[in-house]
């Protein structure tokens, strides 16, 4: 078992423990407080609580998770927040420590993650025994990690629970919806041309979710470096599939990709969001017309299939 499963579990028997203690704190006209981690995750503990609580994300856009160092203004909101969420299975690396010594404490501490079959995670080779932490990239997937919010939620408020379940399925639909306007999209896409390079391997759920085979320049984690040899096996690799586009990525400096799109003739296709949204109220419109906030998760999805398809296609 990956041994950020076994940190939810320890985690989320805290959080239940300490659960009481929290709803004896609130009062009617209180907002729950909530710190999350990944813009992502705040998005969908928005989602999920609505106007009953107050989300305090940490990391905002074009932030890396992967390398993202807390403040000392994140571990005030961190210790004074009535809920923590975050999306686990080592995304979050650096802040690892400080979740564990939160939940020991006994804050009520989430990896959104944990709710997600085990069986549906992926496992690449270059990091085994660990899961692929980027499962936000497939919606129906990502529908999964509803589930853990809804819970802590209820445990810490159970007058509204039926509230928040309601919310959590509208919110589910949603993103079955996000998944399927995506598929139709996606179509416009030649099967032989379906093939996504960007600057880190953090596209696999969407790959398997969309039919694309996926190529990172720099692996799973933003800590290693892409060396020359990947480069240059990249760059042989597009010219032998004459493939028209690849990708930089909004949190992940541009430096190996634009190298490779110099050395191979691809085009850079566009900049895709990769471990942080976009910027809240910034509004974008696919080519079929479709408009999308790219500061909320519905606009994350929706810009990356329109921006790959529209370059791919």
């Amino acid at each position: 078992m990956d041994v950020s499963f076994r940190l939810g579990i320890y985690l989320k028997t805290v959080a239940a423990i300490t659960a009481v203690s929290i709803l004896a704190s609130l009062h009617a006209s209180d907002k729950i407080r909530i710190a999350a981690t990944t813009t992502m995750v705040a998005d969908l503990a928005e989602s999920v609580a609505g106007e009953r609580a107050e989300v305090s994300g940490l990391m905002g856009p074009g932030v890396d998770p992967h390398l993202y160092k807390a403040t000392a203004s994140d571990i005030n909101t961190l210790q004074s927040a009535d809920l923590v969420f975050y999306n686990g299975l080592h995304l979050e690396g650096r802040l690892a420590d400080i979740l564990v010594k939160l939940g020991r404490r006994g804050k009520a501490v989430y990896a959104v993650s944990e709710s997600i079959p085990e069986n549906l995670l992926l496992e690449p080779e270059e990091f085994e025994g660990h899961y692929d932490p980027h499962v936000w990239f497939d919606p129906q997937l990502w529908a999964h990690c509803i589930a853990t919010v809804v819970e802590a939620l209820s445990e810490v408020d159970p007058t509204n629970a039926d509230e928040y379940a309601s919310r959590g399925e509208s919110v589910r639909q949603d993103y079955n919806a996000h998944y399927k306007w995506g598929k139709a999209y996606i179509e416009q896409v030649d099967p032989s041309q379906r093939i996504l390079i960007t600057s880190h391997d953090a596209y696999n759920y969407f790959g398997r979710a969309y039919g694309f085979k996926v190529i990172g320049v720099q692996g799973i984690s933003t800590q290693s470096e892409a060396g020359l040899a990947d480069i240059v096996k990249i760059v042989e690799f597009i010219k032998e599939n004459q493939i028209k586009a690849i990708f930089v990525e909004s949190s992940v400096s541009p430096a190996a990709i634009q190298r490779i799109s110099e050395d191979s003739g691809a085009a850079i296709g566009g900049e895709l969001f990769s471990d942080a949204m976009g910027l809240k109220g910034h509004i974008e419109t696919a080519a079929d017309g479709t408009s999308f906030d790219v500061g909320t998760y519905e606009g994350m999805v929706k810009g990356n299939i329109a921006t790959i398809a529209e370059a791919l296609k």
